[in-house]
């Protein structure tokens, strides 16, 4: 199964704005959001909340392909995010998530018992190449027994 596709199936919002995956590699994700009126704003462009969700859910897919051999031991959670809308969207739009950190940095960190965090930065433009927004998503991976009770 691809990420893309893992996605789709468990999280139910990426799969309601049927956000796309164009490429998915370990270090960068590019998804779109197709225009979609059920999804428009006042203007006629993609609301604020769906081109957030596309940025949110392309960081997520960077995380878990950089990650993945690391989710039998740690779950990804989104600890922050923060966006900025440049310019009017209009149309399809696209969003592609770079991991900030290299990924063993963090994996050694996560090794060294820590609860690393790690940025995701995320470009989003429309189809003339202008960057509509501009998002950072800081990422944790919380290792599997972190706050589990105590047995006993």
């Amino acid at each position: 199964m691809s990420i893309g596709e893992m996605l789709a199936a468990t999280v139910p919002m990426a799969r309601t704005l049927d956000v796309q995956f164009l490429e998915t590699t370990p270090e960068r994700v590019v998804a779109s959001l197709p225009d979609q009126s059920l999804f428009h704003n006042h203007v006629g462009g993609p609301h604020a909340g769906a081109m957030f969700t596309l940025g949110e859910t392309a960081s997520g897919a960077v995380v878990l392909a950089a990650f993945g051999p690391q989710l039998s031991r740690a779950v990804p959670l989104a600890v922050r995010a923060e966006i900025a809308y440049k310019k009017l969207a209009m149309g399809t739009v696209t969003a592609t998530a770079t991991l900030g950190r290299p990924a063993a940095e963090v994996v050694a960190e996560l090794d060294a018992g820590e609860r690393p965090e790690f940025p995701v930065t995320v470009e989003i433009r429309r189809a003339d190449g202008a960057v509509t927004g501009e998002m950072t998503v800081v990422w944790t991976l919380r290792p599997n027994d972190a706050g589990a009770p105590a047995a006993g």
